[in-house]
């Protein structure tokens, strides 16, 4: 389906039905304080970058009853589908995030273990303004806006959601990256009593995924703070996860605590344990199978029928000169 410009946004409710099972202590503290970033716009002045939050990345506290109505201040963002949502209940229910358990409905019961205030982020490597910065800091420069996007997982299901954030772009340029800066590595948060499926060793913790520096400037690459126009779930990736929509979702890493600008590639968490069968690029591609699957076709979730999986997960003429004269089968 095309991409086109997003029509005036149309209150959540009206999108797709509340998940009246979901607990609400699983939302992040503070939806006021990100509302109101949301206001203010441009970009960190000079002296913001050393005046970064000192505290750790995560410390005591919970999350509040109350912010399950919390509702973000967005704009209609640039990219929009006309396909149908998915639903809340499914989008926030069927997830993949192993720090919070392998199975599927793991993340949604193990949520409420994540604290999300205080959390801040390290800027690390080569950039000009190195530090750490509180999320509320992090945000408010930027003004929100919604991306629908579809998002297609490596295990070829796929759902199309409507996220809030800002570009990813917009970030890197606050803290003046180097001109040895060629790729951007993130990391998740470690803590095994907050992410029980870390006292595992199903991954080498922490999750780490990185992007082509290229990549990660692309318009359509977005740090998302909420989804269907509030606050992000715990077990969606609260408060911070990368979306790169045209590759598979693996690659959009959650609960960020560092971003390091680096001269070579990053090491990527799936790549390293299981090199054989996920690359660096991870780009949709259904010519290109799963050593164990066909990638072919595509399950979206609440339907009944598959559908053909689109190149670049669709998005190909935003993103398919970025890989001009690559091997298309090295992109995964």
């Amino acid at each position: 389906m095309p991409n086109r410009i997003a029509p005036p946004r149309i209150p959540s409710g009206e999108i797709t039905p509340e998940a009246v099972f979901l607990r609400r202590r699983e939302f992040l503290r503070g939806a006021a304080i990100v509302a109101g970033g949301a206001l203010v716009g441009g970009c960190m002045g000079e002296d913001t970058a050393s005046a970064v939050d000192a505290t750790p990345a995560v410390a005591a506290g919970g999350n509040s009853d109350s912010d399950i109505d919390s509702a973000l201040d967005y704009r209609p963002g640039p990219f929009a589908t006309d396909e149908e949502h998915t639903s809340w209940e499914d989008a926030t229910s069927y997830n993949n995030f192993y720090e919070l358990g392998t199975d599927k409905d793991d993340p949604a019961r193990n949520a409420h273990h994540l604290r999300t205030r205080p959390w801040s982020v390290a800027i690390e490597g080569e950039v000009a303004k190195p530090g750490r910065i509180g999320i509320e800091d992090l945000i408010r420069p930027h003004a929100l806006e919604e991306r629908v996007y579809r998002l297609r997982c490596v295990e070829a299901w796929s759902m199309v959601i409507p996220w809030v954030g800002f570009p990813l772009s917009d970030l890197l340029k606050r803290f003046d990256p180097t001109s040895r800066a060629k790729y951007v590595e993130f990391e998740t948060l470690v803590d095994r009593e907050q992410l029980p499926g870390q006292r595992r060793r199903v991954l080498d913790w922490p999750y780490r995924e990185g992007l082509r520096m290229d990549e990660a400037m692309n318009p359509l690459a977005i740090l998302a703070v909420g989804m269907y126009g509030k606050v992000l779930p715990n077990q969606n990736g609260a408060p911070l996860r990368l979306v790169v929509p045209w590759k598979y979702g693996f690659k959009s890493i959650k609960s960020i605590v560092t971003i390091r600008l680096r001269e070579d590639p990053p090491p990527t968490s799936w790549n390293v344990s299981t090199p054989d069968e996920y690359g660096f690029f991870a780009n949709v591609n259904p010519d290109v199978d799963h050593p164990r699957w066909s990638q072919a076709r595509e399950r979206r979730i609440g339907e009944f029928r598959k559908r053909p999986t689109l190149p670049f997960n669709g998005y190909g003429e935003q993103v398919a000169s970025l890989y001009a004269g690559m091997d298309p089968r090295k992109l995964y």
